[in-house]
């Protein structure tokens, strides 16, 4: 799609609360061919910044690319420069062979397409991948400001898309390390608030707890972690990055990020907290794919982690590259088909160990359970939240300046049909109750949850989320939920078509 770099308005049918009044911030992929060359995953897109303001009832919208190195270059040379997450990058054909040799033993160059998430540090905002490079932005105009690399200011060798937060600003996070000896090791960070002295807080952020990877030249691959009042909830799933292959990947023509995954279909899934390691206690489940925590909490001597799995060890991944996503609809569900399962679960985690083989969950409202074995080991089995043949509720939201790390009744998340985001469902998380919102021929993105000021119930507020309706009149709108109901309150159409979105955050 083409940059919008002056706003334009939206028509506005309903009626917008008074109250809401801001900014709503969307990263995705809006450029998926350079030249000649397409780029073959759904993460390669180069990155769009979408805002809409929303002020005295009235909406505009207007978006721009982040000029990353990656889209800089490739607009400057008209190819692709950089290897993306599934796109690899091939030599210059202008250069001679010998340049084009020795252009495979440079070095692993890695990517600044920020493409998945936008979110504050300190007074700023960072549009964010998964890789070591953030790239600080203006809410504002959407300008891009600075290229970050978080090597300078902390150990480890990229973080996750989906930090958490404190209420004054704090931020947590956690990413792989590659220390000396090709020793590996998961990283949970900490980034300071907005400073009085108005320094950087990147400057002073740090690791404060550092876990080993059960495998030493194969960590996890990390999109989310947990975070309650007293701990941090690490999920190490089958999904493996092979570190000897990312390390060679660069001098092998052809190579890219998702060539170096693979699955261990023998080791299930590992939980850590500090806790559970300082105890030698390990706490393990049947293998599935992890990519979004919706909340976590503590209750009675119990960890309670809700979560978005798909199940199995096959990487999910594998059926998000462009060419399947743009195929026949018969051949969209063909591919769905042989992917893992989606379920949304309930583990619990005792804190307790008291008793080998007697079932150590005695929380009235859950059917979870947590054997101890003789080895150590604590087997966990889940309770079921959600399941419907290849139907994910994924993307998960909840009311998180009320609810995050406390018990909740309910997540709000985009329901994916083979895939396809085909509508909005609330999920009651206590009693397994669902509402859908759904209109023919519309793809809703995730949907984020602004409350109501001065709120008292949990569900007090609306949801916000940019809908794409191909061949309409107006094509995009942003779309306004009641909360409580998932009936509309208002929509806000513009005469655009949007691509994709991943991630996004409402800025007041």
């Amino acid at each position: 799609v083409e940059e919008l770099n002056e706003a334009i308005p939206a028509k506005v049918t309903g009626v917008l609360p008074t109250w809401l009044g801001g900014s709503l911030l969307r990263m995705g992929p809006g450029l998926f061919e350079v030249g000649d060359q397409p780029f073959r995953h759904l993460f390669d897109g180069q990155a769009l910044m979408h805002k809409f303001d929303l002020k005295n009832g009235r909406v505009t919208y207007c978006r721009k690319f982040l000029k990353t190195d990656a889209y800089v270059r490739a607009m400057t040379e008209n190819r692709v420069v950089i290897t993306e997450f599934g796109t690899a990058v091939y030599p210059d054909p202008c250069k001679n062979i010998f340049s084009r040799f020795f252009s495979y033993f440079r070095g692993i160059e890695v990517t600044d397409n920020c493409v998945v998430n936008v979110y504050p540090v300190g007074e700023e905002f960072y549009a964010v991948t998964e890789t070591n490079y953030i790239t600080k932005v203006d809410p504002e105009s959407l300008d891009t400001l600075k290229k970050v690399d978080l090597c300078k200011y902390l150990s480890v060798n990229g973080v996750t898309a989906h930090p958490h937060f404190d209420a004054d600003g704090t931020v947590y996070n956690i990413g792989n390390c590659f220390g000396k000896n090709l020793s590996l090791a998961y990283n949970i960070v900490r980034i300071p608030p907005a400073q009085k002295d108005k320094s950087d807080p990147l400057e002073k952020s740090q690791v404060i707890v550092q876990l080993p990877s059960s495998e030493r030249l194969k960590p996890s691959y990390i999109h989310s972690f947990g975070l309650t009042a007293n701990y941090f909830v690490f999920v190490e799933q089958p999904v493996k990055i092979n570190l000897l292959k990312f390390l060679s990947a660069w001098s092998v023509r052809g190579a890219t990020y998702m060539d170096c995954f693979e699955s261990n279909e023998s080791m299930g899934v590992r939980w850590a907290d500090p806790a559970a390691y300082l105890s030698g206690h390990k706490f393990r489940t049947s293998a599935f794919n992890i990519f979004h925590h919706i909340n976590a909490y503590e209750d009675q001597g119990f960890i309670v982690v809700d979560l978005c799995v798909w199940k199995g060890h096959d990487f999910v991944y594998n059926y998000l590259y462009l060419a399947n996503l743009r195929g026949e609809w018969d051949e969209v569900k063909k591919a769905a088909a042989r992917a893992p399962q989606p379920e949304v679960r309930r583990y619990v985690l005792p804190l307790d160990l008291h008793s080998v083989g007697k079932n150590l969950i005695s929380l009235p409202y859950t059917t979870a359970t947590a054997a101890l074995r003789s080895d150590g080991t604590v087997w966990l089995e889940p309770e079921v939240l959600f399941s419907k043949p290849r139907q994910a509720f994924e993307f998960p939201q909840i009311n998180y300046s009320q609810c995050r790390g406390k018990k909740y009744s309910f997540a709000y998340g985009l329901g994916l049909n083979h895939f396809i985001p085909d509508k909005i469902v609330k999920l009651n998380v206590q009693t397994k109750e669902t509402l859908v919102w759904k209109e023919d021929e519309c793809y809703p993105s995730e949907p984020l949850f602004v409350p109501t000021p001065g709120a008292t119930t949990e569900d007090d507020g609306v949801l916000l989320s940019i809908v794409v309706k191909p061949g309409a009149e107006r094509p995009g709108f942003l779309l306004v939920l009641d909360a409580a109901k998932l009936t509309e309150v208002a929509r806000a159409e513009v005469d655009s078509i949007f691509p994709v979105t991943f991630h996004g955050f409402y800025k007041p």
